[in-house]
């Protein structure tokens, strides 16, 4: 467990994670300009702008939906989308594709969802709130990625790479289970005759993908013009089924291939994909989600939100995401090694792990999108979901922090003396060895 990725592994996380850290600072810049915004005397015009509708009806479907709704429906599915590329990778060509190395992640991932999950069950049935309040179970069991693997690289720079790859794998882990969740809990009526209709874009996107490969590969424009129109069309059947619309993300990302079609070595299309989408997911969907998203009006009563303290939506996600998520990770985690083969790898400490688990509380993203799934817009509990997702996000943040950059200053030593034993082509020792032993 923990034990050292391949060489080719660690340089592919190490690209996931430059590119997430800077989508983290732009989505941290959009949250924090919806709260300044929301929070001043022109807050009437952010929730004005916010819940302006448009948009026609296309295929029977009416897509009459507020900026918001769009916001959450249409610029999200882009980001399941590189995060239906990015499962298919780790479970084709990464460490996910072995068995032993994916229980890791796999179970620590199950613990920091369930554990979260109960706290806020617990909470809310000690309150006596009814099944109403029961409805916001899955809120605090999601990590975001982004806004995690930001902090992170930001406070731990030089921590062993096999925690940072530990904290992507089981954030990759989490968005799939929490895709489980949205497609079968928040699916209230399932109309099964757009569902049938999606299956044909859909297979038609997946054998232009697979069998034409080397023409999107080479030619950017187009993706565009001819897959792009296929995953829009699917995009309005998910909707008009029932499904959340961000399924149909997942979906076309699980339809790209991995490998080259052509037998080839090299990078396949869905790394192609994941290159060239990745910026706009990184730098403008998700970033433009959390600015509709993340904005409540926190210094005003006028909305409920002077009431925030006496819910207990609010304690139960603060609770789920700072307390519930370390405890289910880490305890998970002991579990395996106590009853399993698995250990530690040398380098790694039970202390930077709990760093590590501290970190997985930041839920963001796919917590506010549950939120509005789970309650409504029109929801007092909306509003103070929200507030208990940022609080307790930045609770998480800080405590990651406190906790890790000491330990980070120690491991500063550590990797200063690996780099002097670097060969010529750049390639550690360790990892030389690895690959001359297989």
């Amino acid at each position: 467990m923990f034990s050292r990725p391949s060489y080719k592994e660690s340089v592919r996380i190490g690209d996931i994670l430059r590119k997430e850290t800077v989508g983290g600072m732009v989505l941290i810049a959009g949250a924090l300009l919806a709260l300044i915004w929301a929070n001043t005397p022109l807050r009437e015009s952010y929730f004005a702008l916010r819940d302006f509708h448009f948009g026609p009806t296309i295929f029977g479907v009416d897509l009459n939906l507020s900026i918001g709704h769009w916001a959450a429906d249409a610029l999200l599915a882009v980001f399941f989308f590189l995060t239906g590329l990015e499962l298919k990778k780790e479970f084709v060509i990464g460490d996910l594709r072995n068995v032993k190395t994916a229980a890791v992640p796999v179970a620590a991932a199950f613990g920091g969802v369930l554990v979260p999950a109960l706290i806020f069950m617990a909470v809310a049935a000690g309150s006596g709130g009814g099944a109403e309040l029961l409805r916001g179970w899955a809120i605090p069991t999601a990590t975001d990625i982004a806004f995690a693997v930001a902090v992170l690289a930001v406070i731990g720079s030089a921590l062993p790479a096999a925690l940072r790859i530990f904290l992507l794998t089981l954030a990759v882990v989490d968005d799939l289970i929490a895709i489980v969740i949205i497609a079968v809990v928040f699916t209230d009526e399932l109309k099964l005759s757009y569902l049938g209709l999606s299956l044909i874009p859909i297979i038609l996107f997946t054998v232009l993908a697979r069998y034409l490969g080397k023409f999107f590969a080479k030619n950017a424009w187009a993706a565009w013009v001819i897959l792009l129109p296929l995953g829009i069309i699917t995009w309005i059947f998910v909707f008009g089924s029932g499904i959340h619309a961000t399924i149909a993300g997942v979906v076309l990302g699980f339809c790209v291939p991995v490998k080259r079609t052509d037998g080839r070595e090299g990078a396949g299309l869905a790394e192609q994909f994941e290159h060239r989408f990745r910026p706009l997911s990184s730098g403008f969907c998700i970033p433009i989600f959390a600015f509709f998203a993340a904005g409540v009006t926190v210094v005003s009563s006028e909305s409920g939100s002077g009431n925030v303290l006496a819910d207990p939506v609010f304690w139960g996600i603060v609770v789920g995401l700072v307390v519930g998520k370390p405890i289910g990770i880490l305890g998970f985690t002991w579990l395996l090694t106590k009853f399993t083969k698995a250990s530690l790898d040398k380098d790694a400490q039970w202390g930077d792990l709990l760093g590590v688990t501290l970190l997985a509380g930041i839920g963001f993203t796919v917590s506010l999108l549950v939120s509005e799934l789970s309650f409504g817009l029109e929801s007092p509990h909306y509003e103070h979901a929200k507030v208990a997702i940022l609080s307790g996000s930045f609770i998480a943040a800080i405590l990651g922090a406190l906790w890790l950059v000491p330990r980070n200053r120690r491991y500063k030593v550590i990797n200063e003396r690996e780099t002097r034993d670097e060969d010529k082509d750049g390639i550690p020792d360790v990892y030389q060895q690895d690959e001359n032993n297989s």
